[in-house]
């Protein structure tokens, strides 16, 4: 068994990237070769995402590692979950609607008339988000659902036009609310009145979606045979695929615009108390379950600095988040960042001063205190909902790991930690691209092996760092 050459298209809400991994038995190495904005658009009907412009840079990328690395074995597609484009004939229908579009919340009053929230969790897992799939499917245009004949999540639609085959990626497919088991759920599409028709096959991350459509590989300069492999395409199943963790003895903290805080288990837990801390059972690559909670993560924090940017400062991160590490911590306010006005764009110190106005705080005074309640206020956050994921899974925790952009947080890492008072293991950072190369890697022969395996690999190559609870 040798070691070989893969490509990762990795697509998050700010940003996307095409990476070109090589991995074998001791090897894991991943280079990205491409990187290019996600920049939302606001049309009159709402906010869309440009998919158009993404496809395109994500081309230009693959074209771009095909160049450097000619033996490229397999593509593979990861992307946020729940929002879908509608096609007919192949053809587009329209921008996809970006999942903080407002137009959600009207498909959960649709939804739940027919069908309270606690009698969806018994069949789908789910907690209750408002931009899930069904609910955006509720608050769709009759119109334009009637002309469609396919329902794309974004991955399977870049996979779509690279390949030609339509179909429906299992981890993906678990966050629409619309999955039962390994298996649409056409008994509750059709109690919800929606259209199930639309839905695609389904296949698990390791298959084959397809060959490279011929224009496609002769626009890349790629072989007519470059296959486009199934991978954990929610994100955050290909991230925790990567996470060198113990899985009987950790909690994960995927840590980007979003926090995904879980454990990782072997069924679905639907018990009361899991419905009550609105925990979510989704699909994880080789059959997991991943057990977790959305957590507002670092949105707060970039959007605040996107503001104070906009106001002609220019703040570098880093700088900001040194000097938020002296700011005293009980001089600040822990505000509850995943209250609901938190969720859109906007004026987040804004919205800061009004939560510490309705419960009585001082809020913050300065840029470097406004970092530091928000740091504070999403460790506690963290830390609770870790508390919460041990006590309705069963699993001993001992160890948090955090993964993604917020690996390189050291202030909140540290600050987990300490909430906590558990050993926090930072890293890697690329986990969502590690775990996309992982499993294509596996699926074309250049590791085998259980998910253990895999994370064994992650472990001996990316080395995690560890932060201690301080007194």
């Amino acid at each position: 068994m040798s070691e070989g050459a893969v490509a990762a298209i990795d697509l998050g809400a700010t940003s996307g990237r095409v990476i070109v991994g090589r991995v074998g038995p001791d090897t894991l190495e991943a280079r990205q070769v491409a990187r290019f904005a996600n920049t939302p658009v606001p049309l009159g009907d709402g906010l869309h995402w440009d998919v158009l412009a993404l496809y395109s840079a994500a081309l230009d990328g693959l074209r771009e590692a095909v160049g450097t690395a000619p033996d490229i074995a397999s593509i593979g597609v990861d992307s946020w979950a729940v929002d879908y484009a509608l096609l007919r004939d192949g053809r587009l229908l329209g921008a996809p609607f970006h999942y903080r579009d407002e137009r959600g919340e009207r498909g959960v009053s649709a939804v739940h008339e027919r069908m309270p929230h606690a009698e969806l969790f018994a069949r789908n897992g789910l907690q209750f988000l408002p931009f899930t799939t069904m609910y955006q499917f509720a608050a769709e245009d009759p119109a334009v659902l009637e002309v469609a004949d396919t329902a794309l999540l974004i991955p399977d639609l870049i996979g779509f036009w690279l390949t030609g085959r339509a179909v429906a990626e299992r981890t993906n497919a678990s966050t629409t609310g619309l999955l039962h088991g390994d298996a649409w759920d056409d008994g509750l599409i059709d109690a919800l009145g929606l259209p199930g028709g639309i839905l695609p096959p389904l296949v698990s991350p390791g298959e084959r979606i397809g060959m490279l459509r011929p224009g496609v590989a002769a626009s890349l300069g790629a072989r007519p045979d470059l296959p486009v492999t199934a991978v954990g395409s929610h994100d955050t199943a290909s991230a925790v695929v990567a996470v060198p963790m113990d899985a009987e003895h950790a909690a994960y903290i995927s840590c980007g615009t979003w926090g995904l805080v879980g454990v990782e288990v072997p069924r679905p837990v639907l018990s009361e108390a899991a419905l009550a801390a609105n925990f979510t059972n989704e699909g994880g690559v080789d059959g997991r379950v991943r057990l977790l909670h959305n957590v507002m993560g670092l949105w707060v924090l970039t959007e605040t600095v996107r503001g104070w940017d906009r106001t002609g400062t220019a703040i570098d991160l880093s700088t900001l988040l040194a000097e938020a590490a002296v700011v005293d911590p009980a001089t600040v306010p822990v505000f509850d960042i995943e209250d609901a006005r938190f969720l859109p764009p906007g004026d987040m110190p804004a919205r800061i001063d009004a939560w510490c106005a309705e419960h009585a705080l001082r809020p913050p005074r300065t840029r470097p205190e406004y970092a530091r309640a928000i740091v504070e206020s999403l460790a506690q956050a963290f830390t609770e909902t870790v508390d919460a994921a041990a006590r309705v899974s069963g699993v001993d925790v001992r160890t948090i790991h955090i993964v993604g952009g917020g690996a390189l947080n050291e202030l909140l890492c540290q600050r987990v930690a300490d909430r906590s008072g558990l050993a926090v293991l930072a890293g890697p950072v690329e986990a969502t691209a590690l775990g996309n190369l992982l499993v294509q890697a596996r699926a074309a022969g250049f590791v085998t092996g259980s998910l253990e395996a895999l994370r064994d690999l992650v472990a001996r190559t990316h080395a995690p760092r560890r932060y201690m609870p301080r007194g």
